[in-house]
């Protein structure tokens, strides 16, 4: 298979993640019980930095933080899915830190969340590892020189 086909379908899956996390991360069950909590992150004010803030706040910041950071990701999936093969196998690095930043994610998900956001990250981590993979198996050859010796362009 080919590395774009992997690469766009993370793409969708991460927008998805972001939008579900963008509208989703501040709702709560009342069955939870953690009403007086969220109430008190509400309403407990502090100064940090010249700022006066809630624990609220810092919620709702890394919330969209992290929501932003997954559209972030969805767009990168997307344009690494329009690359050539050939300028995927130059982007090693790359690539294989993105498949390993969710690989990573998914285990902060197993360790601290729940169902949604721990098959949305491995869903996403087997994309990006099979875009990656992918990407290293025939671009890795065709970046060769026809000898098959060096890298086109290395002196």
């Amino acid at each position: 298979m080919r590395a774009s086909i992997f690469y766009r379908a993370a793409a969708a899956l991460l927008f998805l993640f972001a939008v579900g996390h963008t509208l989703g991360f501040r709702e709560s069950d009342p069955a939870w019980g953690v009403d007086p909590v969220l109430r008190s992150m509400q309403s407990t004010h502090f100064t940090i930095q010249g700022f006066t803030r809630t624990y609220w706040d810092f919620f709702v910041g890394a919330g969209f933080t992290v929501g932003v950071l997954y559209l972030f990701a969805a767009v990168l999936a997307w344009q690494l899915g329009r690359l050539s093969g050939e300028t995927l196998a130059l982007m090693r690095v790359t690539v294989w830190g993105f498949a390993g930043c969710f690989a990573a994610v998914t285990i902060l998900s197993v360790k601290h969340l729940f169902w949604i956001p721990i098959i949305m990250a491995a869903l996403v981590t087997v994309c990006l590892t099979a875009a990656a993979w992918c990407s290293g198996t025939r671009a890795g050859a065709s970046a060769l020189d026809p000898k098959g010796s060096s890298p086109r362009g290395a002196a």
